[in-house]
């Protein structure tokens, strides 16, 4: 099979020490900078990518999801602890659902045009390798030992690594094990979900709470909605407390079957709620004494990261679903002090445990909207053609007062 090969657009991310020093040093001023082709986010015109071998597909974009990820890398956010599982330039996007245009000699099993979401993590497999390592075989892909390693350039998942290509241009490649039918009754807009509400769906079964905890997500921002959304679809009926900052987040919690929505004074209405007492230090923040079971940490801000240290009671758990970066300003003494348990939730697996049985995530999150139990579709609130991408990032800057809860690009072919 042939196609014939040209070119396209691509938002991509491509590093150098001028671009990245020009954008730590407006970006925070002036923000557009960080998107204007002179800092590190650039749209350029770019091959149109060919199969790097028989087992892969090339895919033509329908709908790609703008992520927090995406936006921490652009706003030069992204700890360099990841640098080395990245190569340079990569095409932004992980969120997907798109249609076979080409596929490789030795896939079976699927026609050209039909639609699928991709699982974006890049482990052994789609790396080349059939002895898989220990996380891999045991379908914790997640913690794949091999990001740097095989027949691809480093990169964690789709939309952070160079052979790939990624779903902010009009097609991406991927291997045939990251390939997941999309149903005829699934809108794209649900599918395109599927893989941020994949990692709310892990960090709820890495840990699956007790009916009768009160929960506190903080921040109701994608994360902290498709968490939320985890726990009503997979059967939990905990008390759950959602922090929200914009009136479209309130709506969108109490959508999702949040129990309360807090808005105001997060540690009073936190008190007031579970009866824990508020003490006051000599210096610093407040002191909670008692408080929450379990706090979905949802923002990934150091802020947010000690406050939800702080409103876990006694024996509570905390599990970070954003990613905290370099956390400045964390006073980590009420970890020790009240003996919290910290979970980590990064991406999903490919065998998460539900009902007695081992899930692939995507499979499970495809079967639960099959069943009525999940719709997520309604939060693409925004939708952008990629050549209007400085919009979208320019509206997302300012996303509370747009009403954006979860903005992609739309593609037209």
């Amino acid at each position: 099979m042939t196609f014939i090969i040209g070119e396209m657009r691509a938002v991509q991310f491509t590093f150098s020490y001028p671009r990245y020093a020009l954008g730590l040093a407006l970006g925070h001023w002036f923000p557009s900078v960080l998107w204007s082709g002179a800092s590190c986010t650039v749209l350029r015109d770019v091959p149109e990518p060919s199969l790097p071998g028989p087992e892969w597909v090339k895919i033509k974009t329908r709908l790609a999801g703008v992520c927090g990820t995406d936006l921490g890398a652009i706003y030069l956010k992204t700890s360099p602890y990841y640098s080395p599982y990245s190569s340079f330039p990569f095409t932004f996007g992980h969120e997907n659902v798109g249609a076979l245009a080409e596929i490789g000699a030795n896939v079976k099993g699927w026609e050209l045009g039909q639609r699928v979401v991709v699982n974006p993590i890049l482990s052994c497999a789609t790396r080349g390798f059939s002895d898989l390592c220990d996380f891999c075989a045991r379908g914790e892909t997640n913690r794949c030992q091999r990001f740097t390693e095989g027949a691809l350039a480093p990169g964690i998942m789709t939309g952070t690594a160079r052979d790939t290509g990624g779903s902010w241009s009009a097609y991406f490649l991927a291997h045939q094990s990251q390939l997941y039918a999309v149903p005829e009754g699934i809108s794209d807009e649900n599918a395109v979900m599927l893989e941020p509400y994949a990692c709310g769906q892990h960090a709820v079964l890495i840990d699956f709470p007790k009916d009768d905890e009160t929960i506190l997500i903080l921040g109701a921002g994608t994360m902290g909605l498709v968490t939320l959304a985890a726990l009503r679809a997979l059967g939990s009926k905990a008390r759950v407390l959602v922090s929200a900052r914009y009136a479209n987040q309130v709506e969108a919690a109490q959508r999702l079957g949040a129990t309360e929505v807090l808005r105001s004074n997060l540690y009073q209405e936190v008190a007031e709620r579970t009866g824990a007492r508020i003490l006051k230090p000599l210096l610093g923040k407040l002191v909670v004494e008692g408080g929450v079971d379990r706090v979905y940490e949802c923002v990934g801000t150091s802020r947010s990261l000690d406050d939800a240290n702080r409103l876990a009671r006694s024996g509570g758990k905390v599990v970070l679903v954003g990613i905290p970066g370099i956390a400045k300003g964390v006073d980590w003494t009420a970890i020790f002090a009240q003996e919290l348990t910290l979970l980590a939730a990064r991406q999903f697996h490919d065998a998460e445990p539900y009902q007695g049985k081992k899930w692939r995530a995507f499979d499970l999150a495809l079967d639960l909207m099959a069943i009525g139990k999940l719709d997520l579709g309604w939060m693409v609130s925004r939708k952008y053609l990629l050549l209007h991408y400085k919009r979208a990032l320019n509206d997302l800057a300012k996303k509370g007062s747009r009403s954006i809860i979860k903005a992609a690009f739309e593609f037209v072919h």
